[in-house]
């Protein structure tokens, strides 16, 4: 028995290398094809340039589906995000920094901006969003029990309030907003905190990176250096800066939604699901008809202070 166990954990150790290591290449993959843009385009302008980028990033995450579905390769989301924060760095310290001259304070702001997200990429992948266990669960339905009849000072019990369930990790989330892929964890109630101050780390590292890439940029273009001429390491500098530029969009439009959440204290899930939670419904008859018509209502909603307040508090 207790080789078997020693075979099941080896095995199940070598597999997540495997993961490591296809997330590594799948990153280098794309990264290097995503610089074909600048390298083939080089004239066109940025919209342009910006679109095709997109379009090139859509078909290699096509391909990485169609290798998971058919060839069985798998790849581990948590992985790509981490070796995109590493690959990023690198061309910044081997080609940006050396290329565009940047100054020792933008230098140590964006090596302290990555090594803040780094660190709080780490927390938020080994963070418990809020997980309540079956046997609380069914020790709180026994109280609300009508065999027993609800007590007064239980019914919606603050401990188990807007509890739900997250199909993905098979557990019940207190608070549960989302299941994020990139982050290999659900976003509850105990780190949804931490998952927008990592989105705001995000965006401003990425912002810093598009600002020393354009120093970059104009630097090559005051030596009227040809496009053509460019090898790979300037290639790629253009390529990671628009990449930047296009998680910047979506991870702004992403926190700008999240931001409207804790202004209003409801949860992505609930807005979208809200059909499934009966406190989100409110019944209402059609005068002088027997049809009802039931309607969405945000039963948690206190105004934005106290919205925002209770989100801070300490718990």
């Amino acid at each position: 028995m207790v080789r078997l166990n020693d075979h099941m954990k080896l095995s199940a150790s070598l597999q997540l290398v495997g993961h490591y290591i296809i997330s590594f290449i799948f990153v280098v993959f794309t990264q290097f094809a995503i610089s074909l843009v600048p390298r083939f385009f080089p004239s066109s302008p940025f919209f342009i340039q910006l679109t095709l980028l997109a379009l090139v990033l859509l078909v290699v995450v096509g391909f990485g589906r169609w290798s998971r579905w058919i060839l069985r390769v798998y790849a581990s989301a948590p992985a790509i995000v981490f070796f995109n924060i590493l690959f990023i760095w690198t061309v910044y310290v081997a080609i940006i920094r050396q290329g565009a001259s940047v100054s020792s304070l933008i230098d140590a702001l964006f090596n302290g901006q990555i090594a803040v997200i780094v660190i709080g990429f780490c927390r938020i992948l080994l963070s418990d969003p809020g997980r309540v266990t079956q046997e609380s669960l069914c020790s709180d339905r026994l109280v609300e029990s009508s065999d027993f009849g609800v007590e007064p000072g239980n019914k919606g019990s603050p401990s188990h309030r807007r509890v739900r369930y997250c199909k993905r990790c098979k557990a019940h989330i207190k608070g549960f907003d989302h299941h994020c892929p990139a982050y290999g964890n659900c976003i509850g109630e105990n780190n949804y905190v931490l998952f927008i101050a990592l989105l705001l780390g995000f965006l401003s590292a990425e912002a810093s990176y598009v600002v020393c890439s354009v120093q970059f940029v104009r630097k090559i273009q005051r030596n009227d250096t040809d496009w053509s001429e460019i090898n790979v390491f300037g290639n790629l500098a253009i390529s990671t800066m628009l990449f930047s530029i296009l998680q910047i969009l979506w991870q702004g439009v992403f926190l700008t939604w999240h931001l409207y959440c804790v202004c209003f204290n409801i949860r992505t899930d609930e807005w979208i699901n809200w059909m499934k939670y009966p406190e989100f419904q409110l019944v209402q008859s059609e005068p002088g008809t027997s049809f009802t018509r039931v309607e969405f209502r945000n039963p948690y909603d206190k105004g934005v202070l106290q919205n925002v307040k209770e989100l801070l508090a300490i718990r």
